[in-house]
């Protein structure tokens, strides 16, 4: 086996302990208090493992985001199809991952952790979104006009996050498919007339 894919598995296994000591802290004590120390000695990995691949424990959060967000399937499969078919595919399937975390990692989070995890799973969106509208509109043959592609990227990821954000502030107890009506309910008219 070539010494390349050898540390690819092994790089994958520290980033993969560090996220699981990180998430195993976060369902114990609130997020601030966390130490990187205390996610080295869960994960068993060493400082220099550590800083080779993150900054800090925000980085690492923000990380931990961006594979959950970048593993999810570019259409999400459901009864009704159109629901979540173009720029809209993630929405309901992030409504489910945090409603499955909402009573144990979310509000442990903390505000500093709320306001990182919102701001990297935005990046994270409107370049993901970005890039699904760019590929539909050369698909479609669409020539300039409506709301420039970036923008609209912007709206959505921004949108999606301000809605996740309130259900998760104002401890909503609406299901994920309710709010992911809501949250369509409110993009839906731009999608349209774009």
């Amino acid at each position: 086996m070539p010494a390349g894919k050898r540390t690819d598995r092994r790089v994958a296994r520290t980033r993969k302990a560090l996220l699981d000591a990180l998430h195993s802290l976060i369902c114990e004590k609130d997020y601030d208090s966390i130490v990187v120390k205390e996610i080295l000695d869960r994960a068993d990995v060493g400082r220099s493992a550590f800083y080779t691949h993150f900054v800090d424990k925000d980085d690492l959060l923000a990380h931990g985001i961006h594979d959950i967000v970048g593993g999810l399937p570019a259409r999400h499969s459901q009864s009704d199809e159109s629901r979540n078919d173009g720029p809209l595919w993630f929405s309901q399937t992030i409504f489910e991952h945090v409603d499955r975390q909402r009573r144990t990692t979310i509000h442990r989070l903390g505000r500093r952790g709320a306001a990182i995890l919102h701001q990297r799973l935005n990046q994270v969106l409107v370049k993901m979104i970005a890039e699904q509208l760019d590929t539909e509109a050369r698909k479609q043959h669409k020539r300039d006009g409506g709301i420039p592609s970036d923008l609209l990227a912007q709206y959505l990821a921004g949108t999606f996050v301000l809605v996740l954000n309130w259900w998760i502030e104002s401890k909503s107890q609406i299901s994920p498919s309710a709010v992911n009506d809501l949250f369509s309910s409110l993009v839906m008219p731009v999608l349209a007339s774009n």
